[in-house]
């Protein structure tokens, strides 16, 4: 690095610390004009396009300045991959996980930022791999062996992915993700459980972080599972609350989304021109979470013509790439704005060009991403031969579900009943929605029937998928792929109906909340 290069570096570094972020941009531009090799400068100046103006395609293009100009360096290969993920850039991602020195980098460190990004990815096995290669250098801390037992649950070893979160709690004076994943492994009882850890935990954790929110859901968890209602949901409460304070949620604005969605979307617009795509083809899953998206998708899973590749962002940032905007959630007011003069089927096409690869040489996989029963309307424009399956819950199973559910930054209506029950009927009117505009083209599944009779559930739902029937797709034991959400743990048990109702044990404590959605009963 040369004296001029390095001064602006320093430059660069100052801006940044007081702030002051079109300067550093600036300065970002003449650096990367001089030192065109300087593989951070271009990434850290994508990254300021990306929080600035939102220009998908302009960070893209840095992105792509800095992975031609790689080296052999495992490090600088995942940074600039993890860049490309952000922005939706899956196969540049991919081709930056091929660098020289990903098979040989014995850094542990490289190593991890590897494992991330494969994980970002989906693919958990390889995750799970380099991992496993970091801890054979010699690398441990709870850190490390919270990631590593997360990984290892998510591949369905859970008797070791329990044993990986007792030792970080060991190594740790606080760790409130360890204890909410190991509470949800399996069901505590009297004889073994962890209430006494728990509580000392929360005398020395810092307050209302999201560690401490973790505490309290762990704690809720564990009581649930022995019975102790008046505790688990005092614990419950708690927990939502630190989580709803260091959140926030603005419901009018949501409602102004919503409210253009509708508007925005009518049968005019959402009437797709006549495309058809060659090679494997994708099965949309969506509805709210916890709404039993991941049981369809394991069911699906078990046909011999499909395969379960997870929650993907694809189709999200292949529309926010057409529309020169970043935006997270999945859809915002500017994104809206442009969406008369999108060229949907190029949408379609780069979704295509970025997921296929994920079948494996099957025939459909299945993109299971919840919220995406935002974009309904935009999947059928872009891609009108894919199916779409719509996951329903009973509505106090749905929002229960989601209230006693820490999704970290995720979904944060959640946390507090009233904007829990607001936006659940501002989904149900926006489904509504769809089903008017585009008749015949979204298969509800009733998630109560499908647990009570599953195998007749299967055949209408692998019908609608014009796919032909097949014996066993039912034997969630089959499907041996791995799981990447809240419910991995469960998805290999048999099918059953007991997660129907369990909200009646707060029954109380939820008059409220059943009061307000009574009508969607009807």
């Amino acid at each position: 690095m040369s004296l001029a290069e390095d001064r602006l570096w320093a430059k660069i570094r100052r801006y940044l610390e007081s702030g002051q972020e079109t300067a550093a941009r600036i300065s970002l531009q003449s650096l990367v004009a001089r030192a065109p090799g300087d593989i951070e400068a271009h990434v850290m100046l994508g990254g300021a396009i990306l929080s600035g103006d939102g220009l998908v395609r302009e960070c893209n293009a840095q992105l792509e300045a800095a992975a031609h100009a790689l080296p052999d360096d495992a490090d600088k290969a995942a940074m600039v991959a993890l860049a490309m993920f952000r922005i939706g850039n899956i196969l540049g991602a991919r081709s930056c996980l091929e660098n020289a020195d990903v098979a040989r980098t014995t850094s542990p460190e490289n190593l991890m930022s590897l494992a991330h990004v494969h994980q970002l990815l989906g693919e958990h096995a390889k995750s799970l791999a380099f991992m496993d290669r970091a801890k054979a250098q010699g690398y441990d801390n709870p850190d490390f062996r919270y990631f590593r037992g997360v990984q290892l649950q998510f591949n369905g070893r859970l008797a070791e992915a329990g044993e990986a979160m007792e030792s970080c709690l060991k190594m740790g004076p606080t760790f409130g993700r360890a204890s909410y994943t190991l509470a949800r492994l399996r069901k505590q009882t009297p004889e073994s459980n962890h209430l006494a850890y728990i509580h000392e935990q929360l005398k020395r954790v810092e307050p209302d972080t999201e560690d401490h929110a973790s505490f309290e859901f762990a704690l809720f968890k564990e009581y649930e599972d022995l019975g102790d209602v008046d505790n688990a949901w005092a614990a419950l409460e708690r927990g939502n609350a630190i989580m709803h304070r260091r959140l926030g949620h603005d419901p009018a604005e949501e409602g102004e989304l919503f409210d253009q969605l509708i508007e925005r979307t009518g049968a005019d617009f959402l009437r797709p021109a006549e495309a058809r795509h060659e090679g494997p083809q994708p099965i949309f899953v969506l509805g709210l979470p916890r709404s039993g998206t991941t049981l369809l998708e394991r069911i699906l899973g078990n046909h011999s013509m499909v395969e379960s590749v997870g929650e993907l962002s694809d189709f999200p940032r292949q529309l926010q790439w057409q529309a020169n905007r970043y935006a997270f959630p999945p859809i915002d007011p500017v994104i809206l704005a442009r969406a008369d003069g999108l060229d949907y089927a190029e949408i379609g096409k780069r979704y295509l060009e970025h997921t296929q690869w994920r079948a494996n040489g099957k025939a459909f996989y299945v993109d299971k991403l919840p919220p995406n029963f935002l974009l309904a309307g935009f999947i059928r424009r872009a891609l009108p031969h894919a199916p779409i399956l719509h996951m329903v819950r009973d509505p106090m199973d749905a929002c229960f579900s989601n209230y006693k559910a820490m999704f970290g930054g995720s979904y944060a209506y959640s946390y507090e009943q009233k904007n829990l029950v607001t936006h659940y009927t501002r989904y149900r009117r926006l489904m509504d929605h769809w089903h008017r505009a585009m008749p015949g083209h979204i298969f509800d599944v009733s998630y109560n029937e499908l647990v009570r009779d599953a195998e007749a559930g299967t055949r209408a739902i692998l019908d609608f998928c014009k796919l032909p029937y097949e014996a066993g797709c039912v034997d969630l034991s089959r499907n041996r792929t791995p799981v990447a959400t809240m419910s991995s743990a469960q998805t290999r048990d048999k099918i059953s109906d007991r997660s129907i109702g369990e909200w009646r044990r707060y029954e109380k404590q939820l008059a409220w909340m059943r009061s307000k959605l009574a009508a969607f009963d009807r």
